[in-house]
């Protein structure tokens, strides 16, 4: 297997290319620019690529990225503090993101002769992203199948979707990833906010997998009350 990685240059998709990457069985990594409120994800992304040596493409659909307006990732609109399965976390969504990154890396992977698409996400992904659930990833690789028939085989590997963060964690941990270097943060600020969705999640992630957390967050409390809330 030698797979196209979609690698935001968060926690996940890093952790997975360290996955891959021990198995050498990582082709390249792929980024994509959709106008996302920062761009020190894709930084992060360009270090993880340097530092295991594979291609990174790093793809500008932002002219795409205009269109899907009304996310807290793209426009002027307040990043909501707390945990993901609260209500005010719908306006994170980018409406259809991953069914439009993962058709462009298919074909990509498929002129690339690379067999495999890789994509990192995850079960705590499926409480508001509905092409993030097993379902999706299911039938997007059927339907890409029919795409590419009689062009290339490239197969749809998603290693996270039915287990939570806290199982990356711990990959994190077993394939020795420099989390610091990572970045998740919605906020884009000088250090993790630790109190955005991604923030809570990671430094949970992080607690329950027994596993000392080396981001800078700006607030290492809130993510506690945030996750007595949800419960």
């Amino acid at each position: 297997m030698k797979a196209l990685l979609i690698c935001s240059g968060g926690f996940d998709s890093v952790t997975l290319a360290w996955r891959l990457a021990a198995d050498n069985a990582l082709g390249a990594l792929l980024t994509f620019d959709y106008g996302q409120r920062h761009k020190k994800e894709i930084d992060a992304a360009r270090l993880c690529a340097e530092r295991l040596n594979v291609p990174h493409l790093v793809m500008d659909i932002g002219h795409i990225g205009r269109q899907l307006s009304g996310s807290a990732l793209t426009d002027d609109i307040d990043v909501p503090h707390g945990h993901y399965s609260e209500e005010n976390m719908k306006v994170t969504v980018v409406p259809n993101r991953n069914a439009i990154m993962l058709t462009i890396a298919f074909g990509v992977a498929a002129a690339r002769g690379l067999d495999t698409v890789a994509l990192a996400v995850h079960g705590g992904d499926h409480f508001i992203y509905p092409d993030c659930r097993p379902d999706f990833i299911r039938l997007f690789a059927e339907m890409q199948a029919q795409a590419l028939d009689g062009v290339a085989e490239v197969a749809l590997l998603a290693p996270y979707v039915n287990t939570d963060k806290t199982d990356i964690a711990r990959d994190a941990a077993r394939f020795r990833v420099p989390v610091a270097d990572t970045w998740s943060c919605y906020e884009g600020g000088e250090q993790h906010c630790g109190r955005c969705g991604t923030c809570v999640e990671r430094i949970e992630a992080m607690a329950l997998a027994g596993l000392k957390d080396p981001t800078s967050y700006q607030d290492t409390e809130f993510w506690q009350q945030a996750v007595a809330r949800a419960k």
